[in-house]
């Protein structure tokens, strides 16, 4: 099985952002938890962040044509903005887990809306960065 872990603007800034919502475990550590989990279970992963929306949607593009089996994606604040994103998940047809380390239904009122939960199987707010995992394990057992 192969996947790709996906995030969105600012998330490369965790451990520094807003650490009293998303806490103080840095970008890398998420990523070395992810890739840690992952050899456990005998999934390979790459893990990719941007803050650029055209990027984004190119790593979701590039996903079809290297054939990953599952996209866990937390898009950062272009869930509440981009349609581009929603259209590009849309066209890989890629089984797609959406993640969010806070509960966003408990923030700003513009938080509510998530283009991307129209496409996605599955979405996990508020488990902080063991979403990730809990999004990994989704798609394995899933394909399994």
């Amino acid at each position: 099985m192969k996947l790709l872990v996906l995030n969105g603007p600012n998330l490369n800034m965790l451990g520094i952002r807003e650490p009293a919502i998303y806490g103080n475990t840095t970008y890398k550590d998420v990523v070395d938890m992810i890739t840690k989990h992952c050899a456990e279970k005998g999934v390979e992963v790459e893990c990719k962040q941007s803050n650029h929306e055209g990027d984004l949607i190119d790593y979701i593009q590039q996903a079809y044509f290297d054939k990953v089996d599952g996209i866990v994606f937390n898009p950062g604040g272009y869930t509440h903005t981009s349609v581009a994103i929603l259209d590009a998940l849309k066209s890989v047809q890629i089984p797609t887990v959406e993640v969010h380390i806070s509960e966003v239904s408990e923030r700003e009122a513009f938080r509510q809306i998530s283009y991307i939960s129209y496409y996605a199987c599955k979405t996990i707010t508020g488990h902080g960065i063991n979403g990730y995992i809990e999004g990994i394990d989704y798609l394995i057992e899933e394909k399994a």
